[in-house]
């Protein structure tokens, strides 16, 4: 899966950087406003897919003395900037170019320069997008779930942020075609603003997805209710185990988690069978669920008297 991650992470950031630099010459050219809103969508996410490469580098390094549970949130973090500046730069930037274009009422020219940029662009965000889609299919295959529900439970935002990116480049590429071309043909100037302040939305709509759910992976994240109630029945199922109190986990990167156990054994368990018996726990939970990577238990085998 990581691997897939970085593919279509790679493949955005060389298409995105290949369809910005002739979007803005087409812009320049033919003074369409929905084509610079393109343009700068196109680098923005240049910089975007370079920002969730360089959090991916960053979230596989092993811990240290300053950080003993490992790097894993800095997906999360720079994840997290990605939806900021999409909202901010490419949504925001596109909007008040729109309203700009609406207030001047300035023709856009030579439009076959246009519609030739568009074409290109829209196969190479089609190939990115295809490589996107395919890591998210993954995801969603894992989880059996549809794709709102995958980017609700996934924890791993790479999958779902390139393929927002991606998703919102062909629709906005789609609204820059109709803007522009509606707009020569019943010469209406402000169309090709309103297209511009469409795709600025649609921008915007993408990143409040990916901030919220970035941030919500950022506090603290932990496993569904469904796998604590069977990680509960697993505990519970060992003969040394007399009551499974508290289960608390949280997601410290896609593929690790850290799980907290408050437990009970049988009074008549003596040091060595308790040793066994947590052995038998953690292979058991890591066997069943390979992402829980640590596990701490908190340990009561204290009869009503008093002794061990």
């Amino acid at each position: 899966m990581a691997t897939e991650n970085t593919k279509s992470v790679i493949a955005a950031i060389m298409g995105n950087l290949l369809v910005a630099a002739t979007k803005f010459l087409a812009a320049a050219l033919s003074g369409s406003s929905a084509m610079l809103s393109e343009a700068i969508h196109s680098l923005v996410d240049t910089g975007n897919g370079g920002l969730m490469l360089y959090g991916m580098r960053r979230s596989r390094k092993p811990p240290d003395e300053h950080h003993p549970l490992g790097y894993g949130h800095e997906l999360y973090f720079w994840t997290l900037v990605v939806g900021i500046l999409i909202f901010g730069l490419g949504g925001g930037m596109s909007i008040v170019t729109g309203v700009m274009h609406i207030i001047e009422g300035k023709p856009a020219e030579t439009a076959w320069w246009s519609y030739a940029v568009l074409g290109a662009a829209a196969i190479f965000e089609s190939v990115s997008w295809y490589f996107g889609w395919r890591a998210f299919r993954k995801e969603q295959r894992r989880h059996r779930r549809g794709i709102m529900e995958t980017i609700v439970v996934s924890k791993n935002p790479t999958t779902f942020s390139v393929l927002l990116e991606d998703t919102a480049a062909l629709l906005g590429l789609l609204f820059a075609f109709l803007g522009i071309y509606f707009s020569a043909l019943l010469d209406i100037p402000w169309l090709d603003g309103l297209a511009s302040i469409v795709i600025g939305a649609l921008l915007c709509i993408s990143a409040v997805i990916m901030v919220y759910e970035s941030m919500g992976l950022l506090v603290g994240e932990g496993m569904e209710p469904a796998t604590l109630a069977e990680l509960r029945k697993i505990i519970s199922a060992d003969p040394a185990v007399q009551q499974v109190r508290d289960l608390l986990t949280l997601y410290l990167g896609p593929e690790d988690v850290l799980l907290a156990i408050d437990l009970r054994f049988h009074p008549d368990n003596d040091v060595h069978d308790i040793r066994n018996a947590v052995a038998r726990i953690k292979k058991k939970i890591q066997a069943r669920f390979p992402r829980i990577r640590r596990v701490c238990l908190d340990i009561t085998s204290i009869d009503n008297n008093g002794s061990a």
